[in-house]
């Protein structure tokens, strides 16, 4: 075998086989979004991994040098479109520490009941996605059916099922209509059973069990080293969640726990993601009860920034979200503005959680990462 590798990879023998290069993607269903995987391979046992992007890069960064602050908030729409209204206030919260604006209690109930409501669909999606790669395709009915419901609420509050463009400094474009209480209590009733129905299908099965558990480990250590975030850094057994660490908008007025599991394997990141839907479930329950009548937005102004740096993170349903702005002038248009998705660093651990893994294992590990290979390619 000749020792010219293709670019990224190390020269690291350690058997004496006839080893070979094949190309995952970037077609691949199971690779959630245009991603090329090269794996370098020891008769079926992957021995490295490099990871390809740019397949759709829109250079989203640099057409918000060109764009008005209102303008990205829906440009942030397109980046993560499984966390769209999550990414909108990533944004706006951002702007919001530029312009010095509050927001009302109603209008900060709206946002963690929007936010929460999206986390659940991102999960379920995740849910239907990992049952389908392991050849469960009953999943994926199972998950996009409460999920359809969820929109279905997003579309009547926001005008649009996915790409929401909703939240703005200060608030929100428009009030909940009266039907929004009423329908988020029926779909959290309709959510008891219908977690009970998903996990009896899943997280017991014996294919699941034998396909998930120690594979694709994660140490804590590494998952630190990485970067990563979200359901992957808490399931390899760190405790950290941005709605807890640095909370934002009234998530410090809300009791919920962060659920954080030890072995840091499929069946973790699994089992992860079912506990957080629970957990939004409660925060959404207190909102239900408690949910304030009054302003839902401060008064308007036009979004100018003045001259200076701004930051913001989020916890999404993928992991942390910032956004950092640089206003070099005072006006409607930023300097930069600057994504850090929480999906980059989890591919970027992807080589280390496949090594001596079969690439059937590998299609089980890109599942419980939840990528979204857009969030990447900005």
């Amino acid at each position: 075998m000749s020792h010219q590798l293709p670019p990224g990879f190390r020269l690291e023998r350690k058997s004496n086989t006839e080893e070979f290069f094949i190309n995952m993607g970037p077609q691949h269903p199971s690779t959630h979004g245009a991603l090329r995987l090269t794996l370098r391979m020891d008769g079926e046992n992957i021995v490295e991994l490099v990871p390809h992007f740019g397949y759709i890069h829109r250079g989203m960064e640099k057409q918000a040098e060109s764009m008005s602050y209102l303008q990205y908030i829906a440009l942030s729409d397109r980046q993560d479109y499984l966390t769209a209204i999550q990414n909108n206030l990533g944004v706006v919260i951002a702007l919001e520490k530029g312009m010095n604006v509050g927001v009302p209690l109603r209008g900060e109930y709206i946002r963690v009941m929007l936010q929460e409501l999206g986390r659940i669909a991102s999960h379920l999606v995740f849910y239907g996605c990992f049952g389908g790669d392991l050849g469960g395709q009953t999943c994926l009915l199972f998950g996009f059916k409460e999920r359809e419901m969820i929109h279905d609420i997003l579309e009547e509050v926001t005008g649009s099922r996915l790409t929401t463009n909703f939240f703005r400094p200060g608030g929100s474009r428009y009030d909940v209509p009266d039907t929004f209480i009423p329908r988020v209590k029926a779909l959290l009733d309709h959510m008891e059973d219908a977690m009970r129905d998903y996990e009896r299908f899943l997280s017991k099965n014996i294919i699941v069990l034998e396909r998930s558990i120690g594979i694709g480990v994660l140490t804590k250590e590494d998952a630190i080293a990485y970067g990563c975030s979200g359901p992957v850094l808490r399931a390899s057994g760190v405790n950290f969640d941005v709605r807890r660490a640095n909370p934002y908008s009234i998530y410090d007025q809300f009791d919920f726990d962060v659920p954080v599991f030890q072995n840091g394997d499929c069946y973790d990141r699994y089992k992860i993601r079912i506990a957080e839907i629970h957990e939004s479930m409660k925060i959404l329950r207190q909102c239900v009860e408690k949910f304030p009548e009054g302003p839902w937005r401060s008064k308007e102004k036009p979004v100018r920034l003045p001259v200076g740096r701004y930051y913001s993170e989020i916890e999404t349903a993928k992991g942390l979200y910032a956004t950092y702005v640089v206003a070099a002038t005072t006006g409607e248009k930023p300097y930069r503005i600057h994504t850090r998705g929480p999906s980059f660093p989890h591919i970027a651990a992807l080589n280390k959680m496949v090594q001596g893994h079969k690439i059937s294992d590998l299609v089980t590990i890109m599942a419980t990462l939840d990528p979204v290979i857009p969030e990447i390619d900005r």
